[in-house]
């Protein structure tokens, strides 16, 4: 999805104006600011303002004193009514966790078009669900020749879907900015080729901004290794969301803190030495030490029991914690 963002800043007031195609959207500091801006874009172009935002690119959004709630649950609705499943019973999860799901798992399914229809649908929901970003990353290694075991799983998540249709991100305001992330991985879990999934996600305050689930490009030896592997990806979307907000003039208070369960992968990121064991994965040792050195942020350990990250690396028997229900 293209887009365009300008930022225009006199003095202390700062205006933010966001472009997709012909909807505009813009905030700033000062509401009076805004409406002078609006009546000057208004002077060049044809507008029709349409006021408050509350519904945005498929994306409901809903405000109240404690903050925005961001909401697809048009979007499902449309999704389960495409698939015929408005009227499905509801899971408590997006996937089970008895069922493996491997390339060459099940007989063939016969509607292909189907299935890589409907999983291109589901991936837009991963603007406002991560709860869904590891499931869908694991469906879409499938699109090629897809089996009747991908779909019940793919029906699995619309199953899921019909229970959570209110569920989305909760984006509350704060005075403070700090920057904190979390990363995990889950070592060989792929069964066709034993390759890691890597996951982590990025929090500015206490709002989720940023997600990922991802097979790693390589065969990982070791655990240690593959966690290693998303600490360094996690530090590039946290040093890449740092830029992002100097750009938009958001100060961060502190260094970027950065949040893995494995104990090795902390301590190889603070270690000066340079052992023969790390060599292939030399590049991303240097780039993970040079920004710790740097300190440019920290690297801390954190208890696998409350590592937010395990929902974006393997099927989970309970939901995410970080969403909220509109009412």
């Amino acid at each position: 999805m293209d887009s365009s963002l300008f930022i225009f800043r006199q003095l202390s007031l700062i205006i933010w104006v966001l472009i997709y195609v012909d909807d505009i959207l813009i905030s700033g500091s000062d509401s009076s600011a805004i409406t002078r801006f609006i009546a000057q874009l208004n002077s060049l172009f044809s507008l029709k303002d349409l006021g408050p935002l509350s519904f945005s690119l498929g994306i409901k959004v809903y405000g109240n004193s404690t903050g925005l709630y961001l909401s697809q649950a048009k979007y499902i609705r449309e999704l389960l009514a495409k698939t015929s499943m408005l009227e499905c019973k509801t899971s408590p999860t997006p996937a089970s966790t008895s069922v493996q799901l491997g390339k060459d798992i099940g007989a063939s399914f016969s509607d292909k078009l189907l299935y890589r229809s409907t999983i291109g649908t589901l991936q837009y929901l991963l603007l406002t669900r991560p709860d869904l970003a590891f499931i869908i990353n694991k469906l879409s290694q499938f699109m090629q020749a897809p089996t009747e075991v991908h779909w019940a799983a793919c029906k699995c998540v619309l199953h899921y879907l019909k229970g959570t249709i209110q569920l989305g991100l909760h984006i509350r305001s704060s005075l403070r900015s700090s920057l904190y992330g979390y990363t995990d991985a889950n070592w060989a879990s792929n069964v066709d080729d034993r390759r890691s999934t890597g996951g982590c996600c990025v929090y500015l305050n206490d709002n989720l901004v940023s997600w990922s689930s991802r097979k790693q490009h390589v065969v990982a030896r070791s655990s240690m290794e593959s966690e290693y592997r998303a600490l360094a990806h996690g530090i590039d979307e946290l040093a890449w969301i740092q830029s992002l907000l100097n750009e938009l003039c958001v100060p961060v208070s502190h260094p970027p803190i950065l949040l893995c369960d494995n104990m090795s992968a902390r301590s190889l990121a603070s270690n000066p030495v340079f052992h023969v064991r790390t060599k292939h994965i030399e590049i991303d040792v240097h780039f993970v030490r040079d920004k710790v050195f740097q300190q440019l942020l920290q690297v801390n350990y954190f208890h696998s029991t409350g590592q937010v990250a395990n929902i974006f690396t393997k099927v989970l028997s309970i939901e995410g914690i970080c969403f909220s229900e509109i009412n």
